[in-house]
């Protein structure tokens, strides 16, 4: 079955604004003690102007998901979910980032938006046994998952086989090993990071999938680093390896 897509719903003056330029809105509520704010009121006419249901409401909080939704809740056309093997077909030369069991939305959100400022090409995320791309993911991701394709997948592991057949890379990065992800010169063929879960790390299937696992070296000890944050260092290896920057 088709997935019906992402981003139903977004919240926060960013991911609103971001959601507008894409031309997604389809209703948006705001907060009226908000909007004499410079950036509420202006998305609030913009949106108008283009034709969306405006609603103004004394308090938007009780039709958010996320804590702080700044005055803003958006009601949007969902982004299409895009298939695995067609999308990176597409690509020049893929790099990917895989995003295995991540249980905080805020983590995919904040991965992402490194992903897309280090020129990645895409994200893999599992449908499920993961955290949902959501309002809150959304957010985290200041604009960033209206612009880097997203595919969903039913398992992880299943897409790393898929990649592999395709003549993908796939590295998968743990704290477990001496294989710095630092200089790993396959970075500048088709390659696919994969990212594990919050404290547990990569799943046993999905490192046994992997054809390489690195790590980021920690000369500080510290035992791990935040799983976005990871996700950060590597899509960066991978923009530098390519020449993208310097």
């Amino acid at each position: 079955m088709a997935h019906a897509g992402i981003g139903a719903e977004v919240e926060g003056i960013h991911a609103v604004a971001a959601a507008l330029d894409a031309g997604r809105i389809e209703r948006l509520l705001v907060e009226k003690g908000r909007l004499s704010r410079s950036d509420v009121g202006a998305i609030a006419d913009r949106a108008r102007a283009e034709g969306v249901e405006v609603v103004v409401v004394a308090d938007v909080r009780p039709s958010a998901v996320t804590t702080a939704p700044q005055g803003l809740v958006a009601q949007c056309r969902p982004i299409p979910s895009r298939k695995l093997k067609p999308t990176v077909t597409r690509m020049e030369n893929p790099a990917l980032l895989v995003l295995d069991r991540v249980q905080d939305p805020r983590n995919i959100g904040a991965a992402a938006r490194s992903a897309w400022a280090a020129g990645m090409t895409g994200i893999v995320v599992a449908d499920r046994r993961g955290a949902p791309i959501g309002a809150t993911a959304f957010k985290a991701s200041v604009g960033a998952l209206e612009h880097v394709p997203v595919m969903l997948v039913s398992s992880i592991a299943e897409a790393l086989g898929t990649l592999s057949r395709m003549d993908v890379w796939t590295v998968g990065l743990s704290g477990s090993t001496d294989r710095s992800i630092f200089g790993l010169d396959l970075l500048d063929q088709p390659v696919a990071l994969c990212i594990g879960a919050e404290g547990s790390g990569l799943s046993q299937l999905v490192a046994e999938r992997c054809d390489v696992i690195a790590g980021v070296p920690m000369p500080g000890g510290a035992e791990s680093l935040n799983a976005s944050v990871a996700a950060a260092i590597a899509c960066y290896e991978v923009a530098r390896v390519r020449g993208w920057v310097s």
